[in-house]
């Protein structure tokens, strides 16, 4: 199985190929935070403590798994920050870039044809699992992996942060979080993300990388499937988490693609912290049981924290194949918490 990994982007006077967390006395639980109320002790007021009703957590992540009995899922990990995005909500996104109509939805069809669409969908898996929010999100190629070297001889493409910024505007009238998705090509996980960090700031803003385009030995990108390593993964997790203490905000989701063995080495090792999220993203389009033996091969079998599962309106729906519904991925195990549609 493999993703559609060539578009072409026009820019204006450049025409360019791309690759496409004990609670108190009087404590309070809403939305899975606890707040204890601020007490006085030898008359010095303490601060007031928020934490998460761990207890609630607990149920919900193992609702997630479907009632796992292997250990794989849940995942063991440490208590999010208050405020976290998962497991309260489901994160239904709709994926692409603004210059080319061949990588995802975002992109391919008018603005508000487009936001109406993915509220259809968010409300499709609202019905399929009344148990968690489904809230909607724009996933937005920021960088995109270039068959040519451009002039840093990087094979990398960085948007205009006005196209950023112009997603961010499309987000706001529907509550969609955003999130930018970052194809390093010969350049480096923590260069991109140090460059996204103003954007990463904005408490609606997460994001997403793709080993798909990483190519560690200067081969030109699409000409082969690169990867990551747990250490350029731990270098976006280091850099979000790095954020979130220095703005105060609560946890940000990271996406990381994947539809093969080696597009992820030494799993294992990715670093799980309360300021970040991690959800391995079953990416590729096929067939329904091609695409369910790749969601267990390298989903289920090799867990990290939270589990994706991205769905193509075209490369899904070819000769005898059809999409996954709402209602059938719901009984995955684990159950895919983040929905991507391109």
């Amino acid at each position: 199985m493999k993703k559609l990994t060539l578009a072409c982007i026009t820019l204006p006077l450049l025409l360019l190929s791309t690759l496409s967390c004990d609670r108190g006395k009087a404590a309070d639980t809403v939305n899975g935070i606890t707040t204890t109320e601020t007490e006085k002790a030898d008359s010095i007021e303490k601060k007031a403590v928020q934490t998460i009703d761990t207890v609630d957590f607990n149920k919900r992540m193992i609702a997630l798994s479907n009632n796992d009995t292997t250990g794989r899922w849940p995942v063991k990990a440490p208590y999010p920050l208050p405020g976290a995005l998962l497991p309260y909500n489901r994160i239904i996104a709709y994926y692409g870039n603004l210059y080319s109509t061949r990588m995802g939805i975002l992109g391919e069809i008018p603005r508000k044809e487009m936001l109406a669409k993915l509220q259809g969908e968010v409300a499709k898996w609202q019905a399929a699992d009344s148990t968690v929010k489904a809230i909607p999100a724009l996933h937005y190629i920021a960088v995109t992996a270039q068959g040519a070297p451009g002039k840093n001889n990087m094979h990398r493409l960085r948007m205009p942060f006005k196209q950023i910024d112009t997603v961010i505007s499309w987000a706001k009238p529907i509550n969609a979080l955003v999130f930018l998705d970052i194809q390093v090509g010969h350049s480096t996980v923590k260069a991109e993300v140090a460059e996204l960090e103003k954007y990463l700031s904005m408490p609606n803003v997460h994001l997403g990388i793709d080993p798909e385009f990483s190519m560690k030995n200067g081969e030109r990108p699409g000409s082969k499937i690169g990867h990551f390593t747990a250490a350029d993964i731990n270098d976006a997790i280091t850099i979000l988490a790095d954020i979130v203490r220095k703005n105060k905000l609560t946890p940000k989701v990271l996406v990381i693609h994947r539809f093969t063995q080696g597009m992820v080495k030494n799993y294992k090792e990715i670093k799980t912290v309360p300021e970040v999220q991690i959800v391995m993203d079953m990416d590729g389009f096929g067939s329904k049981v091609l695409k369910k033996d790749s969601y267990v091969s390298y989903i289920y079998r090799e867990p990290v924290q939270f589990a994706g599962f991205k769905l193509f309106y075209k490369n899904d729906n070819k000769k005898d194949w059809k999409m996954y519904s709402p209602e059938e991925l719901v009984k995955f195990t684990p159950k895919p918490i983040y929905i991507q549609y391109q």
